[in-house]
């Protein structure tokens, strides 16, 4: 079984800070990491390699230094990492991003089951995933929380609902977006640490992948980040101290007088 698993290199959450300047997000000195929902799918697609036998590929798009990530992946268990990167990629929005991921995946080759984590921490829109199977015409399942059997044929898994769960069983190939509840990551073992350092990572650019320069980078996204910003704090705001029974007498004192206007 070969399955490809996308992942992304994302900031640090703990770090994120917004440059008052531009009112983009500073990345300049910020550690970067890979995006926390893709581990867990990288997990899975391991696990299910270590139960039915086959390769893992891990593919990333970005900048040069996004490589850390699949030497990453590939100290917790993937086989080979790709990292597709070229200036023309530069502010691409989901739409182009999943065009992007599915011309790499198309020229990757044949893949049984394409991975995904539910979405990444500095965008937080999991529009990818569902967009990159509507390009490969994949049958797919969002949120899922549980492999119930995997089979060479066909996949059954838990999909996280508002009230439970539903069972989704999907024929093979097909593509499947994880949460968290999924499993449990592995830290990888000084023999992983020491596959990753020796990984030829496989790098592959927009000629590579066949991609059409008008659907990449911002000439293929419909939409464009103008400005991110902090709002701005608005109304008054009161910090109660002391014992919980002194912050309610606080409390219902600074209440009585906004009823009794």
């Amino acid at each position: 079984m070969h399955i490809i698993v996308c992942v992304k290199q994302v900031p640090d959450a703990k770090d994120v800070r917004l440059d008052p300047k531009t009112n983009t997000l500073a990345r300049e000195g910020v550690e970067s990491i890979m995006n926390p929902y893709d581990r867990h799918a990288l997990e899975e697609a391991v696990a299910i390699k270590e139960q039915l036998g086959g390769t893992v590929t891990v593919l990333t798009m970005g900048p040069p230094q996004a490589e850390a990530v699949l030497r990453e992946a590939i100290a917790c268990g993937a086989d080979d990492g790709i990292l597709v990167s070229d200036r023309a990629f530069a502010g691409a929005d989901t739409w182009a991003t999943s065009y992007t991921l599915a011309k790499a995946v198309e020229a990757i080759g044949p893949c049984d089951l394409v991975l995904c984590g539910k979405q990444a921490i500095d965008g937080d829109t999991a529009q990818v995933g569902p967009g990159l199977a509507r390009r490969l015409d994949l049958p797919y399942v969002t949120c899922v929380q549980k492999t119930r059997q995997v089979t060479a044929a066909a996949i059954e898994v838990e999909r996280m609902m508002d009230d439970g769960f539903d069972v989704v069983r999907l024929p093979l190939p097909a593509l499947m977006t994880v949460v968290k509840d999924i499993n449990e990551p592995r830290v990888a073992s000084l023999k992983g640490k020491m596959k990753a350092k020796k990984a030829v990572i496989k790098k592959m650019t927009a000629t590579d992948i066949g991609a059409d320069p008008g659907c990449i980078g911002l000439a293929g996204s419909p939409t464009q980040v103008v400005r991110v910003f902090s709002p701005e704090p608005r109304g008054d705001r009161q910090v109660f101290s002391g014992s919980v029974e002194e912050q309610v007498d606080q409390l219902m004192t600074c209440l009585k007088v906004h009823l009794t206007h």
